[in-house]
């Protein structure tokens, strides 16, 4: 093994980080966040349960990955780093009582002399704690620390052509996954039994390409759960005159392409969902028209408002945000957010995933496009029906 993408091309990214570390004056970034360690690096392992970075410092060409030692191989398999930039802590650093992974890290950080540095971290990401920060402030008293929460996810927000094409296989994927979906949800069948369906088809991938994990599991709302998002299958038996909400995402090499759609169990929905169902693809098609470089982002959510503004539709959340490379929990890469006051222009080959989510307590209705911005405009990385399914 090795990894996927070309030296070349993580040596672009890397360069791409050192110019923002240094408008942001920073010396030193300690990386924490599993996809921006594989954005730099092609580390992709599941051993973000326990400490791991990446360590990235003006002056060294070469990015470090330090982690558990029974992970190191992981990084050798993985990565495109030199033998001398990785670094594995022992097993007793483990959830241990007296001492801290960050410890260890602080350790390589002194041995290469960077201990007075103006040190970057990620202050507000999944995988790095409380104590992991503190850890590191009382190791390295000489250091003054800076937050660079979302630095790399900057640096990630557009896509190298490579990654364009890895997105595009996902949604190959994706439109495998809501077809399995489609078919295998029906009326007296369990909700589990549909959610293994689901998982099977995301981990199968197509006859050219497998498919991976997604950093979300299948959301998967009937009936009832409709009136909410983010909850998933229980043994439950789906019933006729049902809604069913899916948010669901094919993933290749950890890129995904997020793909949510609604089902009717029958055919006669209720007045409300259809009425809905029409003003969301009105106002989602208003919004798409919009997108295309040079527009700011708030104006892709002004379109949708002034797109469902003849109806009594009204949605506070915001519309969709950014998405690409990633882990659990959230496939979404926490920059762009499709909503008022979001000042961020448009770029050729950024990836937006607009789901404009309506729930009521009757009913509730979802719809999403995942799209890419192109010279000109957009192009969608799947090909999938906007429309409400009536499964009868």
């Amino acid at each position: 093994m090795s990894s996927v993408f070309s030296t070349g091309e993580y040596q672009e990214r890397i360069k791409k980080t050192k110019q923002k570390m240094t408008d942001k004056g920073i010396d030193l970034l300690i990386i924490s966040q599993p996809a921006n360690m594989n954005y730099l690096t092609g580390y992709d392992g599941w051993s973000f349960y326990v400490h791991q970075c990446v360590l990235v410092h003006q002056e060294q060409e070469e990015p470090m990955w330090l982690g558990r030692g029974m992970d190191a191989n992981g990084a050798r398999l993985t990565t495109f780093l030199s033998e001398e930039n990785i670094r594995e802590y022992a097993d007793d650093y483990v959830q241990s009582t007296i001492k801290h992974p960050m410890q260890f890290v602080a350790g390589v950080i002194k041995e290469k002399g960077w201990e007075k540095s103006v040190i970057g971290v990620e202050m507000d990401q999944f995988y790095f704690t409380h104590h992991a920060f503190t850890s590191l402030e009382s190791s390295l008293p000489g250091a003054r620390f800076s937050d660079a929460n979302t630095l790399v996810n900057w640096v990630r927000v557009v896509k190298s052509d490579a990654e364009v094409e890895f997105i595009k296989r996902a949604g190959k994927i994706s439109e495998k996954v809501m077809d399995a979906a489609r078919k295998a949800i029906k009326v007296g069948v369990r909700e589990c039994d549909a959610a293994a369906a689901v998982a099977y088809a995301q981990y199968a991938g197509t006859a050219q390409y497998a498919g991976d994990y997604p950093a979300i599991v299948p959301l998967m709302m009937a009936g009832e759960a409709t009136k909410t998002p983010h909850l998933t299958w229980t043994e439950k038996i789906y019933q006729e005159g049902e809604a069913v909400l899916l948010e669901l995402s094919g993933a290749y090499r950890r890129y995904h392409a997020p793909i949510a759609r609604t089902l009717f169990l029958g055919k006669k929905p209720p007045k409300l969902l259809n009425d809905t169902a029409s003003v969301v693809l009105e106002g989602l098609n208003k919004a798409l028209e919009t997108i295309k470089p040079g527009v700011i982002v708030e104006e892709v959510e002004a379109a949708w408002r002034q797109g469902i503004a003849h109806s009594t539709v009204v949605k506070e959340s915001r519309i969709g945000y950014s998405f690409g490379l990633n882990y659990p929990p959230d496939w979404g890469e926490h920059t762009i957010s499709i909503r008022p006051g979001d000042k961020t222009v448009l770029q050729p080959n950024m990836m937006l995933h607009l789901i404009p989510g309506i729930w009521y307590d009757e009913v509730g209705f979802e719809l999403d496009a995942s799209v890419r911005v192109i010279p000109g405009g957009y192009e969608s990385v799947y090909d999938y029906p906007l429309e409400l399914f009536l499964e009868g």
